[in-house]
């Protein structure tokens, strides 16, 4: 009898994609009246306006559609997870161009040997930058150019994949998940909710600060074990394809760290600092972020002392490297358009509405953080599922005796969640497909420290309440 297989991330994703697809047979189609909210410059759903419409059920031609629908809009051309994917693919050349100058392998190389007996240090730091990054402005697709970077580092360290990968995705989900200032969620959630973005502050840099700590300390505890004993990693059986693949072949040999490499490596470095300026002041975004490293490509090809083949050849086999973790974007972008163009969104956010009724001031707010956690599966994006909910929710808390900065709180610390495990999140799916680590195997590393986290969460909303 032959071994079950856990699904590959494609598979699992169109199944979830069929799974929408048929519930917009079942359950009623209908739509809340939206208007435009000044402030927020978006449509927002008006609280007591939801009614059934015309259903639209999803066929088959729906869902072969969708992975399309996911990369733009075939209607009016509008992208939807297209410059992402793009995104991606340019991050794999880049990659690709500097890594056939040598100068990562020597880089890492010359890393290992400065830390050595000293590389554990490496991970709350890195966590650490990561969370600043997701706490100020929500850092997410900007993490996928990281993963072939550090995993390699983790690998040579004596880690696993797991850990290069749990560092970057825990890092900024951490962030993401006790977001203080974060604009693209804290302060849209906060202004749906009409108040000030300030209000709740200190409990969500509370909820920042400790969740930071459980997780160093949820990772630090693994790499250590895995370090001890290889055997126990949670991908094991991929030891010595991994060590093949992240550190190509040349962990007996290593190119040796030459000015012209440290100049590339600077290049390279450079290139990621401009790009945290530009999302964080100067409002880039997919379009120029690509243009960016196309840039870079070419001017590490020419210090590097490339050939115009060299250039050319590394970039598109790097790109064709990642052309997966493209593909898995557009599908989980095209798993909520089926359920957006099948009226069922709303429908889902009025049920919860309805449940929320009648209940006391704790049951309220940890239901409001369960709600929000459900709804961040059908609504992955934190902006967009802040202006749909937060006009909806925030005004209940008024009836249950809840302070709508308690609501913002509860929604921040739900949203964070599809930058940790949601299959619907291209971020996850793609930052996992680069670090070659199956969504099961992820699940059983993350699966711990959800739980952990979600009982810490639910304890600081419930002291909040007490303390309002």
């Amino acid at each position: 009898m032959s071994k079950f297989k856990f699904p590959s991330a494609y598979t699992i994703l169109m199944l979830l994609t069929v799974l929408m697809a048929l519930l917009t047979w079942l359950i009623p189609a209908g739509q809340y009246q939206m208007q435009l909210n000044e402030t927020l410059g978006k449509l927002v759903p008006v609280v007591g306006s939801y009614q059934t419409v015309e259903s639209n059920p999803q066929g088959i031609i729906d869902i072969l559609m969708a992975p399309i629908q996911g990369f733009y809009d075939p209607s009016d051309y509008v992208a939807r997870a297209v410059d992402v994917a793009l995104f991606v693919l340019v991050i794999g050349g880049f990659l690709a161009v500097v890594t056939e100058t040598g100068a990562i392998d020597a880089g890492i190389a010359g890393t290992m040997k400065r830390l050595a007996g000293r590389e554990k240090w490496m991970i709350p730091i890195l966590m650490g930058l990561f969370a600043l990054g997701g706490t100020v402005y929500g850092m997410a697709e900007e993490t996928i150019p990281f993963y072939a970077l550090l995993i390699p580092v983790m690998i040579a360290a004596g880690y696993d994949s797991i850990v290069g990968v749990a560092i970057i995705m825990v890092g900024a989900g951490i962030g993401c998940l006790g977001s203080t200032i974060n604009p693209f969620a804290t302060v849209i959630a906060s202004n749906a909710a009409e108040i000030n973005f300030m209000e709740g502050f200190a409990l969500r840099a509370v909820i920042l600060i400790l969740g930071w700590l459980l997780c160093v300390f949820y990772v630090m505890r693994y790499a250590e074990r895995v370090k001890q004993d290889p055997s126990r990693s949670i991908v094991a059986h991929q030891h010595d394809d991994n060590l093949n693949h992240f550190l190509h072949g040349k962990q007996q040999k290593t190119p040796e760290l030459t000015n012209t490499r440290k100049a590339v490596l600077a290049i390279f470095a450079l290139t990621f600092a401009v790009m945290m300026w530009g999302v964080s002041a100067a409002g880039w975004w997919m379009a120029e972020l690509s243009a960016l490293f196309i840039g870079s490509s070419l001017v590490v090809g020419f210090v590097g002392r490339l050939s115009e083949v060299e250039i050319t050849d590394s970039f598109v086999n790097g790109a064709r490297d990642l052309l997966g973790v493209a593909l898995i974007i557009a599908i989980a972008r095209g798993l909520v358009v089926v359920m957006d163009n099948g009226n069922i969104t709303h429908t889902i956010l009025n049920y919860a509405e309805g449940l929320l009724g009648g209940l006391n001031e704790i049951a309220f707010i940890n239901a409001i953080y369960w709600v929000e956690a459900v709804l961040c599966l059908v609504v992955p994006s934190s902006s967009g599922l802040a202006v749909l909910s937060m006009p909806v929710l925030a005004p209940l808390a008024d009836f249950a005796g809840v302070s709508r900065e308690l609501v913002v709180t509860a929604f921040q610390s739900a949203s964070g969640l599809p930058n940790l495990v949601t299959p619907t999140s291209g971020v996850v799916m793609g930052g996992l497909a680069i670090g070659r680590v199956a969504y099961s195997s992820w699940l059983r590393f993350i699966g711990p420290l959800i739980g952990i986290l979600t009982l810490m969460i639910m304890a600081l909303l419930s002291i909040g309440v007490v303390i309002a």
